[in-house]
């Protein structure tokens, strides 16, 4: 049977139901009563208050409206500013040109039998309707703006929480360097990476991306580093370790949440490296005669089956050489033609600087890929980790000249 298409008055009741869906008398009357006056707050910080009691109420007035506009378009960037004043400007030629100069007005005074007459300004119809909407729309614009602004002054302050957990500047043990970095696509990000000595000697190293980006990304991040370190106390060895840790992500995460991880415990008095690639790209060893070995999966993702198994493979790290540990955003950032750096770009840049310390190598890989992108803002987290073993056996690095 064909669906009879609802009437004007049907589809004009929709739409009301569906603007005004969930709005209550108590959420417009806090829009006034809390909201406005914490946006107010927040734009006159730093308000001189005490100059201001001084002042007549009229010039009060003024430095306050004064206050809020000049704080509130600073804060804008700058095209967006540049936008909003010349909106301003273009309102108040359109409300000028709604002017119709003076005219007397008779305004009971006193009794309703005495009038006196008053000349003022006269608008066309509609004038005052105009002024309230564009005063209603910047207040809504104001509103949005603090909203804003104060998410993101606690974004930074999580930002910096975040930072904090992982580990800071070069670890030195032995004859290895191990140094990370991370640059967030947002103010807060997904990627990790932990650096974990063991009283034994041996020493953790964890790296790791979260799918998708900003709060919620970071939040598992710190879940799933919270409940690794508890994990590591424990002295598990690394298959029980991340099958453990993966019960956990599963348990206490969304379903459509993952992770990528990789997780080795290295032995400096050996240089053996035993590894579990939880779906993690894979990490490069350098070798001393120039090759690239990569460490592949050995179990999917955390967080995707409960009951996941994984596997530990080892390997050595000689003297010379190093380990590449890296976040997908590395290898799939993508140039202006859209060509992405992938593996072979990022052997390219290690090359470039074979000689420089885990630090310093780790800032180059980073820049290389910002000028590779030629952008200011990245579409994932960039993520790097590396291990490099000190050369202590006459190591030449290609275009190095030969002894004698």
């Amino acid at each position: 049977m064909k669906r009879k298409d609802p009437s004007g008055s049907e589809r004009a009741r929709e739409w009301f139901d569906t603007y005004t869906r969930d709005l209550s008398a108590e959420d417009l009357q806090r829009l006034f009563t809390h909201d406005t006056p914490d946006a107010y707050r927040f734009f006159t910080r730093g308000l001189d208050r005490d100059r201001l009691a001084g002042l007549p109420w009229w010039q009060q007035v003024a430095l306050r409206v004064r206050q809020v506009f000049v704080a509130f378009t600073l804060k804008l960037p700058p095209a967006r500013r540049a936008l909003y004043l010349g909106a301003l400007v273009i309102a108040l030629f359109g409300v000028i040109r709604l002017f119709r100069g003076f005219a007397l007005v008779d305004v009971p005074f006193g009794t309703p039998f005495f009038h006196i007459s008053m000349l003022v300004p006269a608008w066309a119809d509609g004038t005052f309707a105009l002024l309230v909407s564009v005063l209603l729309v910047n207040l809504l614009v104001l509103l949005e703006v603090a909203d804003r602004l104060s998410l993101k002054g606690e974004l930074e302050v999580a930002r910096e929480i975040q930072l904090a957990m992982l580990p800071a500047g070069t670890y030195r043990a032995f004859d290895i360097e191990i140094c990370g970095v991370t640059r967030p696509a947002n103010t807060v990000g997904g990627d990790f990476y932990d650096v974990l000595p063991l009283p034994d000697g041996r020493v953790i190293l964890a790296l790791g991306d979260v799918a998708g980006k900003g709060s919620p990304a970071a939040l598992l991040m710190a879940l799933l580093l919270a409940v690794l370190r508890t994990l590591v106390d424990e002295r598990l060895e690394p298959k029980p370790l991340i099958e453990r840790l993966n019960a956990q992500i599963v348990r206490h995460s969304p379903s459509s949440r993952f992770i990528t991880f990789f997780y080795a415990v290295y032995t400096p008095a050996t240089g053996s490296l035993a590894y579990v690639n939880a779906g993690q790209n894979p990490p490069l060893i350098r070798r001393r005669d120039g090759r690239y070995e990569r460490l592949t999966a050995t179990g999917v993702a955390l967080g995707m089956f409960d009951r996941a198994t994984y596997d530990t493979l080892e390997t050595r790290i000689e003297p010379g050489e190093m380990l590449i540990m890296y976040s997908d955003g590395i290898t799939e950032t993508e140039d202006p033609a859209g060509g992405p750096l992938e593996e072979p770009g990022l052997q390219e840049v290690i090359e470039r600087h074979l000689r420089d310390t885990p630090a310093e190598l780790s800032a180059h890989i980073i820049s290389e890929v910002e000028a590779f992108a030629q952008a200011p803002r990245f579409a994932d987290d960039l993520t790097i980790l590396i291990l490099k073993r000190a050369d202590i056996t006459g190591f030449r690095a290609p275009g190095d000249p030969l002894p004698g």
